[in-house]
């Protein structure tokens, strides 16, 4: 999920708010000071219940942010690079760059979030009790309610034993710790969360149907997400199994055609073209990769405009360029590679191209390892 602005860093890591998050935030605003606040405490005026709703969704998102945090912070400590927190439609995501080491550190990680959820519900709670002991029976004592609730709420919620929820990654924590199969209890996981978003589903359309409302709806959406979620889960997870302990040097093409910059397109067309059986073209100088060139690329151009264009032209940037070292593990390529449009990265010793992978040098690698995966255990 893509941030689509950034609101700067906590800790270090950056912080960013997906467009979607203001449907949300509109939906508890509106709910709470529309329909919650005025039956439960009457006789306010619009502005007071306007407030209220405002700053109870604001205050609940600064919950989800710490919540993510803590993510972000547990994973740090236990050796993970983390590129972003981002809030977004259904919450918020840590955006974890790599595996945890050891089911102890899945256990810290994962534990963490619904912990500092059900801290803040815990919080806002004991200030609903005094403010009740004190005689306080209004919009304020409300919304200290409503936050302590709805924190407590998604603790239980994250904590239910299925990915992508924390409670998946407990799950697959405690699975991975009984049998010592990373690939196991990930699949696992998925298929608890697999079943979980099915339940969620059936229960939401039969709660619209039934009259409840559009709760109902909302609840089937966040089912058919989970759905999508742990499925792409297991797919990542019997990718990674099979693409575990494979090099990028094991699957690169070496020493790949390489041109200048300052060729034209049209006598790229002409001469290289046919003659070159791939479909990305690096772009070297002195043997420096600067740029890539791919025949989608190529063929946007109109031809009355290619004896004029060169290549470094309708390259893509060399900050845009993922570039990996010969010993790098393929699955720590992956998640850089699938964030790149071209979808190919050049592999570079001291600074040198030495070799090219692709989506088809991928492709090999996986099946050559799910056909390994698949004679160990025959």
């Amino acid at each position: 999920m893509r941030a689509s602005f950034r609101l700067g860093r906590i800790a270090g890591v950056p912080v960013g708010v997906n467009w979607s998050v203001l449907v949300i935030f509109a939906l508890i605003a509106w709910g709470l000071s529309a329909n919650q606040f005025p039956r439960a405490y009457p006789g306010e005026s619009v502005a007071a219940y306007v407030l209220a709703g405002l700053a109870a969704a604001v205050v609940f998102f600064l919950g989800l942010l710490a919540h993510e945090v803590s993510h972000a912070i547990v994973a740090k400590r236990n050796g993970l690079a983390v590129e972003g927190i981002t809030l977004w439609l259904f919450g918020g995501v840590a955006e974890l760059k790599g595996e945890a080491k050891n089911p102890g550190a899945e256990l810290r990680i994962s534990g963490v979030g619904p912990l500092v959820s059900l801290v803040i519900g815990l919080f806002f709670g004991a200030i609903a009790v005094l403010l009740a002991l004190a005689g306080e029976d209004g919009l304020l004592l409300g919304a200290m309610a409503w936050l302590a609730g709805i924190n407590v709420l998604l603790a239980v919620f994250n904590v239910l034993p299925a990915a992508p929820l924390d409670g998946g990654r407990l799950l697959r924590a405690a699975v991975w710790k009984a049998t010592g199969d990373r690939t196991k209890a990930s699949v696992v996981a998925a298929r608890a969360g697999w079943v979980l978003g099915a339940l969620l589903i059936g229960l939401g359309l039969w709660q619209f149907l039934a009259g409840v409302g559009f709760g109902g709806l909302w609840l089937a959406l966040i089912g058919w997400f989970l759905i999508g979620a742990a499925g792409m889960e297991e797919r990542q997870a019997r990718l990674g199994s099979a693409l575990r302990g494979i090099r990028v040097a094991d699957v690169m093409t070496p020493q790949p055609q390489t041109a200048s910059g300052q060729m034209t397109v049209a006598d790229f067309v002409d001469h290289y073209l046919f003659a070159y059986r791939h479909s990305a073209l690096p772009l070297t100088e002195d043997g420096r990769p600067v740029g890539l060139v791919t025949l989608d690329r190529v063929r946007g151009i109109p031809a009355d405009r290619r004896p004029d264009t060169t290549l470094a032209e309708v390259s893509c940037r060399t900050d845009e360029l993922v570039l990996a070292s010969p010993d790098e593990q393929l699955n720590d390529l992956l998640p850089r590679l699938s964030e790149c449009a071209d979808g190919r990265a050049l592999v570079v010793t001291e600074g040198h191209l030495v070799g090219i992978v692709s989506p088809s040098d991928i492709s090999r690698a996986v099946q050559r390892g799910s056909m390994r995966d698949d004679l160990a255990r025959h």
